[in-house]
């Protein structure tokens, strides 16, 4: 008797339907073929655990399975379900009318209860992509995949309740999400607002400048002047995330098996833009993405958000220097023996040093002098190399916040305020954009729409060929300050590029090469 299930693989943040045949005669054999990998191999004995304490006596047969296309490599324990249906149905314990219907995933544990899995999220989108009526996955997974329109999700619990539900024994009742509600109610972090920050007034326009282009932002200034509070804040002026960006988040971060870690009401989609900030012991791997089996790493889980890297000296400097191309790209692609995949990797890089090694350098603060020689702190700036500093936007120096600033009763100026700014400048944007789809802020353009939408007047020409000359700035140095004027224009609702946008982003070049 030949059966087949559809399940699905994931390659990338993608799936692809992988068809699942079972041959059954009689027998005692058990074989399974089509690039499984050892923990696909093992779900032998998961399943026939899972089959013998519910009852089901489906071990006295020759089973010969097939999981195609051969040539993509089955990895996980999400095969664990199908794999236990199909030798049910092969026996003849499940009908087979409703499997060309539904694809199914889930792990099995040993009493046959659906344990999650990874990855739901493409799977789900897979399923609708290629004509199923529904899925059937663990309780826990539903909510994920029930964020996909015009697909039933049936989240069970236990291999039992998949039997019953396949042979019509019982009712069970889709997942559904209403994914605009979550939008309007979790869209931005209510728990952090730049209202808590007191002084920093330039570091706060430099944040602002970013948000509203896009751009990638360095602060240098000594300790407890305010800098890992006010990037953990970004996340709370962004522009909120289209539904096309959340799926996209969220495919990743369930690619990354960090949807199951996730409770309430975000375990199904990932409606705000992520904030990622790994220690700076971080390996090369492990921040890219890569490994055995190719997994995100943290630029990938950065997507569409912000990616924070607090003491940037300290991270190792190979580690750094492999953001060069993801930074440039925005995207990466993980290269082995076996496979090729691509992750995207488009994210605000935000950064925090000290001047020195001490962090007191440039402070008039008799209290706190800086006791650092030249030598020390021309090679702890130079663990942050020329290109990578060329690839960063936005460069700004901050001052201790004076006790009189602290003191101020009054709050500061609230995200919503900001965020209202930043939003007006990238419908701006969006409207200039709007013959390049891939291109959504004024951080992205390429040098061709440098050229189109920054041109320059001769006064600041004049302006900007002096500053070149006299800072050693790199032509890519160049390309950054125009970028970035163009946002200032933005944020003033200006048509042209003038004088003090350029000013003003000259301003934030001030840890080039010709600093160190």
């Amino acid at each position: 008797m030949l059966i087949k299930i559809y399940s699905a693989a994931t390659v990338g943040i993608d799936a692809v339907p992988v068809t699942i045949e079972v041959h059954a005669v009689s027998g005692f054999d058990f074989v399974l073929v089509g690039l499984p990998d050892n923990a696909v191999k093992e779900s032998h004995e998961r399943i026939t655990a899972a089959l013998t304490v519910n009852g089901y006596d489906a071990l006295r047969r020759d089973f010969t399975i097939n999981m195609a296309p051969a040539d993509i490599r089955k990895e996980g324990t999400v095969y664990d379900l199908p794999l236990a249906v199909g030798m049910l149905a092969g026996c003849e314990l499940v009908k087979t009318k409703h499997l060309e219907q539904y694809m199914l995933i889930g792990e099995l544990s040993l009493d046959g209860t659906l344990k999650p899995v990874r990855g739901v999220l493409p799977v789900a989108l897979c399923a609708k992509k290629e004509g199923f009526k529904g899925i059937i996955l663990p309780m826990e997974n539903a909510n994920e995949a029930a964020v996909v329109d015009g697909l039933e999700v049936y989240g069970l619990d236990t291999l039992p309740d998949v039997v019953r539900f396949l042979n019509d024994e019982q009712t069970f009742q889709p997942t559904y999400v209403d994914s605009k509600a979550l939008f309007d109610e979790f869209a931005f972090p209510s728990d952090i607002d730049f209202a808590d920050v007191r002084g920093q007034y330039k570091l706060r326009r430099a944040v602002e400048v970013a948000a509203a282009g896009g751009h990638n932002l360095l602060m240098i200034g000594p300790p407890g002047a305010g800098k890992s509070m006010i990037a953990k804040r970004l996340p709370s002026i962004l522009p909120p995330l289209s539904l096309e960006e959340s799926l996209e988040t969220t495919k990743i971060h369930s690619v990354a098996g960090l949807m199951n870690k996730r409770q309430g009401a975000g375990s199904s989609l990932v409606v705000q833009r992520p904030f990622r900030s790994p220690h700076h012991t971080i390996t090369d791997v492990a921040l890219v993405g890569g490994g055995t089996n190719p997994h995100p790493g943290e630029i990938s889980l950065a997507h569409n958000g912000v990616l924070f890297l607090d003491e940037l000296p300290e991270y190792k400097r190979t580690t750094l220097e492999v953001m060069r191309q993801p930074l440039e790209d925005r995207h990466i692609t993980v290269a082995r023996t076996k496979t090729t995949v691509d992750y995207p990797a488009s994210f605000m890089l935000v950064a925090a040093m000290n001047p020195c090694p001490c962090g007191h350098y440039g402070e008039n603060n008799p209290a706190h002098p800086c006791t650092c020689t030249p030598g020390q702190i021309h090679r702890y700036l130079s663990k942050v190399s020329g290109p990578l500093l060329d690839r960063i936007d936005i460069q700004c120096d901050i001052q201790a916040v004076p006790y009189e600033q602290l003191r101020e009763t009054q709050p500061g100026e609230p995200s919503a305020l900001i965020r209202e700014r930043v939003m007006k400048a990238r419908a701006i944007q969006q409207a200039r954009f709007v013959p390049y789809p891939h291109v959504h802020s004024n951080a992205m353009m390429t040098p061709k729409m440098v050229r189109q939408f920054c041109a320059l007047n001769d006064e600041c020409d004049k302006l900007l060929q002096m500053s070149m000359s006299k800072l050693g700035l790199s032509a890519r140095a160049y390309d950054r300050i125009l970028k970035v004027a163009r946002t200032i224009a933005d944020l003033e609702g200006a048509d042209n590029i003038q004088k003090q946008h350029i000013l003003e982003a000259i301003s934030y070049r001030s840890l080039d090469r010709t600093a160190l």
